[in-house]
């Protein structure tokens, strides 16, 4: 019997298992890795010896917060710092902080589409610094930032830190700064987080850290369709699959059918069949050379104004300049 929609289940997610497994091959988005224990289980990944990606940025904002601020507020401007995709701020906080105790005179604009992640995100940062400003958006980035424009002309600083830009297909990524350049002025100015080429031995291992804990982040995907769309999903007939392809620079990731098997998603009223070896691609991760950084930024009207790396030289954080 087919089971009513809850109004709790996300839309976008009942459309992308309705579709992404009619797929050949089948396809399932990364940003619904992100359920409670999605989030629970990312957060140990980023304390995973084998990963190196958070560390290294953290590292970075450290060691060039001062710099950073002197770039994004010189002669004591104000500015908006406007994060897309906050969600728990944790790489953030180390920059608000400094700039709070440096006195700059900046407003923080954390965007984020999940409001569970925006309401911790607002508590902890007024419970440590109650007079910073905040204003919080729960909207996706291109609305809220086209409301920020409409409100205020003061400088934009966007973050888009994580290296989430590696989710993006190389013209979708040209899609998304070009979106952005249009809804910023001139002198604003867009940070972003690119993990870098290098030996594929320590990008491969990154994704498949000794705990499991890549292979626990890959699987809950299924375990959130069989709360959420009442699906049957058998966990343990599923295995994790990684490659990187270093020609590319690209890293994905898969789930493995281990045998023949049909899976029944009760809340869409579907069967869907899988054959042994058969896979659902679930994560693309892009890694980049200076070469290919510097070409987005031409190729969508940006200028690079700032190049800031780790000292392995693992990771970039990289200053666009409208």
């Amino acid at each position: 019997m087919m089971l009513e929609t809850s109004v709790a289940v996300d839309p976008a997610l009942i459309e992308e298992v309705r579709t992404g497994l009619q797929l050949m091959p089948k396809r399932l988005s990364s940003r619904f890795f992100y359920d409670a224990e999605g989030s629970r289980i990312f957060q140990a990944i980023m304390h995973a010896p084998e990963y190196y990606l958070t560390r290294s940025e953290y590292e970075i904002l450290d060691t060039y917060k001062d710099d950073l601020l002197r770039l994004f507020a010189p002669a004591d401007r104000p500015f908006e710092l406007v994060e897309l995709g906050a969600g728990d701020g944790l790489k953030t906080k180390l920059l608000l902080g400094h700039f709070h105790d440096a006195q700059a005179d900046f407003a923080y604009v954390p965007v984020d589409i999940s409001a569970d992640a925006l309401t911790g995100l607002v508590t902890d940062i007024n419970r440590q610094w109650p007079d910073l400003r905040i204003r919080s958006r729960h909207d996706d980035y291109f609305n809220a930032l086209e409301q920020l424009s409409d409100e205020s002309d003061a400088r934009r600083v966007v973050l888009f830190l994580g290296s989430n830009i590696g989710n993006f297909t190389p013209g979708d990524a040209v899609d998304f700064y070009g979106q952005l350049y249009d809804r910023l002025q001139p002198g604003d100015l867009v940070l972003t987080g690119f993990d870098l080429q290098k030996h594929p031995s320590i990008i491969h291992a990154a994704y498949n850290d000794q705990a499991g804990l890549t292979r626990d982040f890959n699987l809950n995907l299924l375990r959130r369709i069989n709360r959420d769309l009442d699906a049957n999903f058998d966990l343990d007939t599923f295995s994790h699959y990684e490659t990187y392809n270093p020609e590319n620079g690209e890293a994905r990731s898969y789930l493995v059918s281990e045998k023949k098997q049909t899976v029944q998603i009760a809340e869409l009223n579907m069967a869907v069949s899988f054959e042994p070896g058969e896979i659902i691609h679930t994560e693309i991760s892009r890694k980049f050379t200076r070469a290919q950084i510097d070409d987005l930024a031409h190729r969508t009207g940006f200028s690079v104004t700032g190049w800031f790396t780790d000292a392995n030289g693992y990771f970039a954080d990289v200053v666009f300049e409208r």
